[in-house]
C-alpha cells in the first residue's frame, strides 16, 4: 500500500485541483470532487478510505458531518422562512413531503430494496442546498424572483432536509427491534436529540451573548462544546448525536443578542477543508458491483427525481401562490442534489453497514449518482430552458458598491433612476441602515465570505467599484472579485494619496495600476470632502446638439464624470481610458460646487 502520508497530501491536492476546477468552469465542486474519488477508487484502485483509515473511518466521518450539519442549521432562522414568501415555505415543507413520497416507493419497487432504505433514499434526496444552487444560478441568471426563491430554498432545506433524513434514519435503525421496543428507542433517540441539542445550543448562546468565552477562544470552544454534545448525546440515545447538533444549530441561530457570524464565517471555512477531502475519501468505497446491480433501475430513479417528484412538489407547493406556469416549469427544472445528501448518505451507509442491513451498500451509489446526474443534466441545459420560457435575465450590466460613504449611496440611487442593478456591501452597520433607509439593496458584512457567497446574489453584477476607506481589505475585495467575476467584469478602486505614508505603508506598484477608478486625483478623501461641501450626483443626456465636449465645457472644472450609460451598458471613467462619448448616451457624474 502507498504511504498514508502521501495519501493524504495526495488527498489535499486533488481536493484543491477540484475546487479550482469547480470555479473556473461555474459549475459546483462536489461534482468533481466525487468524480475524482471514484477515478481514485474503483477505477484505478488507487486507495479506498477503508485502506487508509480502517476502523477510524466512521469515526471521522460522523464528526465531519456533525459539524456539516450544525454549520447548515446556523443558517436556518425562522424569520427566514416566513420572510422569504410563501413558495419558499410551501417547497421546504409541503415539498420534502412530496419528494419523500414519490421517491419511497419508487425505490421500493424499482431497486428491490427494503422499505426502511427506500425511505430513507427518499429523505436523502429531497436535500439541494446552496453550495450547488449559488453556482448554477450565476450561470442560469434567472429572474429575480425565480432566483431568489432557489437560492433561499436551497438555504433553508439544507438544514431542515437534514434534519427529516436523520429522523428517518433513527427510525429504521430502530425498527430493527421488536415492536415493543421501536416506539422506545425511537422515542428516546428524540427525547435525547432535542432536549440536549436545544440545552447545549443555549446555553452555548449565553455564553456567546454574555462574552463568558474570550472572542478568540469563542470558534474553538464552540466547536469542542458541538463536539462533546454529538459524543454525548450518542452515549444515551444510540445514534441521536446528528439531531442533537442540527437542533442545538437551530437554536443558536435564533437567539437574540447573539452574533454567530464569526462562528459561521469559522465552520464554513472548516467545512470546505472537510467537505473537500471528505467526499473524494467516500467516494473511494464507491461499489461498482452495487451500481451494476440496480441496472437500468438507478436510470429509472433519477429521471423520476427529475421528471416527477421535483414537478409534483413545485405545482403543488404552488398553489395558492402569485406564480406563472412558465416560472413553475424553470423552478421544477432546477433542483441539483447537493453536500447534505452526499454526507449523511455516506454516513448512514457506514452506520447500516455495521449493523448488517440489508442492501446498505445500495445507498451511497444510488445518491452520488443522482448528485452527479441532476447538477450536470441542469447545469448543462437550465439557462437553455430559462431563456426558452424567457426568464432569463439579459447579459449583467449591474453594480457592486463596496463601501457605503454618502457618495457611494447617492451613486446607487443614481443608477437605480437610471434602472441599472446595484448592491451596496459594506462591513458598517450604519452606512447600510441609511443605505436601507434610502431603499437600496445591501450586502451587511464582508463581500467575501462563505456567508456572502451563499446569500449575495452576483447574478445580474459586471462591475464592482471599491469605494471604501478600508485600505487593509481593499485590495482583498479588488482581487476576489477581479478572480470570481472573470477577464469580463470590470473591478476598479479609487485612488489612494500615498504622499504621507513611508515606503513600507506604501502600496505595490502592481497594485497602484488598478487604482484608476474616475480619475488618478479622485480619492475616497477627495469624494468625502467634495460631498460635504454640496457637490451633487448628475445624470446628463448627450444629444447631437449638446455633445460631450459641450457639456465638459459648461462644468469646466466642476465636473468629474464617473459613469456613461447607452441603453442598459454601463461604461466607467478612468485615469487611463479615452472615451467617444456619441449622442444618445448619457453621463453620470459629479457635479461640484466653487467651494470643493
Amino acid at each position: 500500500m502507498i504511504d498514508p502520508t502521501l495519501i493524504l497530501v495526495l488527498v489535499g491536492i486533488v481536493s484543491i485541483a477540484c475546487q479550482f476546477l469547480a470555479h473556473k468552469v461555474r459549475l459546483p465542486a462536489i461534482l468533481f470532487l466525487l468524480l475524482a474519488g471514484i477515478l481514485l477508487g474503483p477505477i484505478t484502485n488507487t486507495f479506498t478510505a477503508d485502506d487508509l483509515f480502517g476502523d477510524l473511518l466512521f469515526p471521522i466521518v460522523s464528526l465531519a458531518v456533525a459539524i456539516i450539519l450544525f454549520e447548515g442549521a446556523l443558517t436556518l432562522k425562522i424569520n427566514d422562512i416566513s420572510g422569504h414568501g410563501k413558495m419558499v415555505r410551501n417547497l421546504c415543507s409541503v415539498g420534502v413531503l412530496v419528494t419523500w413520497l414519490v421517491v419511497t416507493p419508487a425505490a421500493y419497487f424499482i431497486l428491490d430494496i427494503p422499505l426502511g432504505l427506500a425511505a430513507l433514499l427518499g429523505a436523502i434526496v429531497t436535500v439541494t442546498g446552496p453550495t450547488v444552487i449559488v453556482p448554477m444560478l450565476r450561470t442560469v441568471r434567472p429572474t429575480a424572483k425565480i432566483g431568489n426563491i432557489l437560492r433561499w430554498e436551497g438555504i433553508i432545506i439544507d438544514p431542515v432536509g437534514a434534519l427529516f433524513a436523520v429522523l428517518v434514519f433513527e427510525f429504521i435503525l430502530t425498527q430493527q427491534n421488536a415492536v415493543s421496543h421501536t416506539i422506545f428507542a425511537f422515542g428516546k433517540t428524540l427525547l435525547s436529540g432535542f432536549a440536549l441539542g436545544a440545552i447545549s445550543g443555549y446555553l452555548l448562546g449565553l455564553a456567546l451573548r454574555h462574552s463568558i468565552v474570550p472572542h478568540y477562544l469563542q470558534n474553538t470552544a464552540v466547536l469542542t462544546v458541538i463536539l462533546a454534545a454529538f459524543a454525548v448525546s450518542n452515549f444515551l440515545a444510540h445514534e441521536s448525536g446528528l439531531l442533537t447538533v442540527t437542533v442545538a444549530g437551530m437554536i443558536l441561530a435564533n437567539m437574540k443578542n447573539v452574533d454567530v457570524s464569526d462562528i459561521l464565517d469559522f465552520k464554513e471555512t472548516l467545512s470546505v477543508l472537510l467537505i473537500s477531502g471528505l467526499f473524494i475519501l467516500l467516494a473511494t468505497r464507491m461499489n461498482v458491483d452495487a451500481v451494476m446491480s440496480v441496472g437500468m433501475g438507478a436510470v429509472l430513479i433519477v429521471l423520476i427525481v427529475i421528471f416527477i417528484a421535483r414537478p409534483l412538489s413545485v405545482f403543488i407547493s404552488g398553489v395558492g401562490v402569485d406564480i406563472t406556469v412558465k416560472e413553475k416549469l424553470l423552478l421544477s427544472w432546477i433542483a441539483p442534489r447537493g453536500i447534505v445528501a452526499a454526507a449523511v448518505s455516506a454516513l448512514f451507509a457506514l452506520k447500516l453497514e455495521s449493523t448488517n442491513y440489508p442492501q446498505a451498500d445500495v445507498l451511497v451509489p444510488m445518491v452520488f449518482i443522482i448528485i452527479i446526474s441532476t447538477v450536470v443534466l441542469q447545469s448543462l441545459t437550465a439557462a437553455k430552458i430559462a431563456k426558452a420560457l424567457n426568464l432569463r435575465l439579459p447579459a449583467a450590466n449591474g453594480f457592486l458598491l463596496f463601501g457605503g460613504s454618502q457618495f457611494a449611496r447617492e451613486l446607487a440611487q443614481e443608477l437605480k433612476k437610471n434602472e441599472i442593478p446595484v448592491i451596496l456591501a459594506d462591513t458598517n452597520w450604519d452606512t447600510i441602515s441609511a443605505a436601507r433607509m434610502a431603499n437600496t439593496d445591501t450586502y451587511f458584512g464582508n463581500p467575501m465570505s462563505e456567508h456572502a457567497q451563499r446569500e449575495l446574489d452576483l447574478s445580474s453584477v459586471a462591475s464592482v467599484l471599491v469605494l471604501s476607506p478600508y485600505r487593509q481589505i481593499n485590495p482583498l475585495i479588488q482581487v476576489h472579485f477581479e478572480d470570481q467575476l472573470g477577464k469580463d467584469a470590470t473591478v476598479l478602486s479609487l485612488a489612494q494619496n500615498n504622499s504621507d505614508e513611508t515606503e513600507r505603508h506604501q502600496v505595490s506598484k502592481a497594485y497602484a495600476k488598478k487604482l484608476t477608478l474616475f480619475d488618478s486625483f479622485v480619492t475616497y478623501a477627495y469624494l468625502a470632502n467634495a460631498m460635504s461641501k454640496g457637490a451633487q450626483l448628475k445624470t446628463t443626456a448627450i444629444t447631437e446638439t449638446f455633445t460631450f465636449e459641450q457639456y465638459v465645457q459648461q462644468y469646466k472644472n466642476n465636473l468629474v464624470p464617473l459613469l456613461y450609460i447607452n441603453d442598459k451598458s454601463v461604461g466607467v471613467f478612468t485615469a487611463d481610458n479615452t472615451l467617444n462619448i456619441q449622442a444618445g448616451c448619457k453621463v453620470l457624474s459629479l457635479i461640484l460646487t466653487d467651494e470643493t
